[in-house]
Formats: C-alpha cells, structure tokens, sequence
C-alpha cells in the first residue's frame, strides 16, 4: 500500500508544495514546530533513509540543501535544522525547520495551528526563492 506521502506525489492528497524534480519532492509539514517546516522525500517509496542506495541519499541530501535556502531566505531564522526521525511515516523523509535555538527542534514541543491559506502563502514565498 503506498505511503502518505507517496499519495502525495502522486496527486492524490493536496499539499503546499515547495519544489519538485525528476527524483525530489518538498512539501509544508500541516503540523509544523515553526513557519516553514518542510518536508523533504525522495519520490522513490523507501521506509529507512540508510537502505536509499548513495545515488539516491546523496541527490536527496543536494535537493534538501536547496530547499533550506530558500526557506533562509523566507523565513527569519538563525538556522534551517534537518531532523530524520522516520517513525510515523514509513517513507524516507526529511525535517527542514527554521529554528533559533537547539529546544526549537523538539518533536515534543506544541505544533503550530496554522490555516491552509497560510500555509499556502508561505509555500509561494519559498518558492520564489527556491533556485
């Protein structure tokens, strides 16, 4: 049966999308720890990030890295944390987070409630700014 997030690529549940390639997809996280929480996944449906073959890590680690700089370039921050828990969802992703100190990459912390059409504004201001 295919992942959430899987359903997601294909069209089939709606998201804020960031970006996409051939291999890539990032999408707003709809329980965010801050404003521009992104995830980031490979297209390719992989439970365990280490069991991606190299090709396919180390592309997913470029795409990410591009899609810190634009949320940077968004969002204020002092930084873009990366988390890879992979507990909920079994497909491979990646936490983009805008944080100011190490406590605001705490998974237990409080998600932010934030409605869809703001969501959708701050998907189309990091897209401006994806490269």
């Amino acid at each position: 049966m295919a992942s959430i997030f899987t359903k997601i690529v294909n069209g089939e549940i709606p998201c804020h999308k960031i970006a996409e390639d051939e291999n890539y997809f990032a999408f707003l996280d709809i329980s965010p720890l801050a404003l521009g929480h992104t995830l980031v996944i490979p297209k390719q449906e992989v439970d365990y990030i280490f069991d991606l073959d190299d090709d396919v890590l180390a592309g997913l680690n470029l795409f990410a890295k591009r899609v810190a700089k634009a949320i940077e370039k968004t969002i204020e921050c002092k930084r873009i944390g990366i988390a890879v828990i992979g507990i909920e969802v079994p497909h491979t992703h990646i936490h983009l987070v805008p944080i100011n100190n190490v406590g605001d990459l705490n998974f237990a912390n409080p998600k932010l409630e934030i409605s869809s059409d703001k969501l959708a504004e701050i998907a189309a201001k990091i897209r401006e700014n994806f490269k």
